[in-house]
């Protein structure tokens, strides 16, 4: 029988395992709220402390991708050192599992392991490429895209390697998703940089919501009295975090309460429609810094900082005389969630030593 979770259970898998919040939640999720099973979930994906096994961990590695039409792959695979992931043998694996995920539409790194290559197994096929390379080696995750000819699909790889994108957008039409596929690209490498969690702000639960809020604003109010104590400006304090909490009810009380400041400071009433809605995308600014942080569509566009993410689109589509939204994107990072422990070579020498 499935069981119900929540944040706190969310938080409890976080310090078990050091995974991410969002890989916690589907870790629940995919194992029914059952903590054990979430923690081997997370072990079997290779994500947090969970990850830990006999040996050296394998959490180097490099991230490739495969973009053609609108078809995306992207794999992430480990090494146990960062030299060998830099090697021209590994770098050859990594764009053959690239190629093999991307031409079979194989959905994840499960599907990978469980699938055949050149007339072998998988497992064989790696194993074979570890004798090779002479280092534990783990496709670790994996992610595809499929869309149809309204689907402009784009990605993009760091210079290094150490993290990759891809992303699509839905559009109006095929000139149009043929137009995108820059702006896509532009929209990819953003996302590289400034690591969204999740697209947007309805992804969140109303709970995590509730949590961050808390925690953020007890944060600042620490913050502001060391402020006080410099002698200098406090920080703004926020009702809110993110625009799931911005309901009709909030913002008519915003307008409400900018409408009778400007009125008290004397403006005249025939202007206030003229004032009022840049008060008001001020406040819901100030009051979503969440989204700001976490949610790719609501983050400043590194290349505009004007527009949001999805501003940036919207207006791109527009010029090419349709519209696009984005409605997916996948961002990996090499050895994100991996624990590795740290040797402590002294104590380990004065170890031997006394032994």
């Amino acid at each position: 029988m499935a069981k119900n979770f929540g944040p706190k259970d969310i938080k409890k898998l976080r310090e078990m395992t050091d995974a991410g919040m969002m890989d916690c939640k589907k870790a629940l999720s995919e194992s029914d709220g059952d903590m054990d099973k979430a923690v081997e979930w997370l072990r079997d994906q290779g994500m947090g402390a969970a990850a830990k096994k006999a040996g050296k961990v394998a959490a180097e590695g490099a991230i490739g991708i495969k973009v053609d039409g609108n078809k995306a792959a992207i794999v992430e695979i480990n090494s146990q050192t960062d030299f060998v992931a830099q090697n021209d043998k590994f770098k050859a694996l990594l764009s053959n599992v690239v190629e093999h995920a991307f031409e079979n539409d194989l959905a994840d790194a499960e599907a990978i392991n469980a699938s055949t290559i050149d007339g072998q197994s998988f497992e064989e096929y790696l194993s074979l490429q570890v004798a090779t390379i002479g280092e534990k080696l783990v496709v670790r995750r994996s992610a595809l895209i499929v869309g149809d000819e309204t689907t402009a699909v784009s990605g993009y790889v760091h210079s290094n390697s150490q993290n990759a994108v891809i992303i699509e957008a839905k559009c109006d039409s095929a000139a149009t998703a043929e137009a995108m596929r820059p702006a896509l690209r532009d929209v990819a490498m953003h996302a590289a940089a400034m690591s969204p969690s999740t697209l947007s702000f309805k992804d969140f639960d109303d709970d995590f919501v509730a949590e961050e809020t808390k925690g953020r604003i007890a944060a600042i109010e620490n913050e502001n009295e060391e402020l006080v104590r410099l002698g200098k400006t406090e920080k703004n304090v926020p009702l809110y975090i993110s625009m799931s909490q911005l309901t009709a009810e909030v913002l008519a009380q915003a307008e409400a309460t900018i409408k009778a400041e400007l009125l008290s400071e004397g403006k005249p009433e025939k202007i206030l429609d003229r004032i009022i809605p840049g008060k008001l995308e001020r406040f819901i600014s100030d009051n979503t810094t969440l989204d700001q942080e976490q949610c790719l569509l609501d983050q400043k566009f590194v290349m505009d900082d004007s527009k949001t993410v999805a501003q940036y689109i919207a207006d791109k589509a527009q010029a090419a005389g349709g519209s696009a939204e984005i409605t997916s994107f996948v961002r990996l990072e090499v050895g994100e969630g991996i624990e590795v422990e740290e040797e402590d070579f002294a104590a380990e020498v004065a170890k031997q030593m006394g032994s």
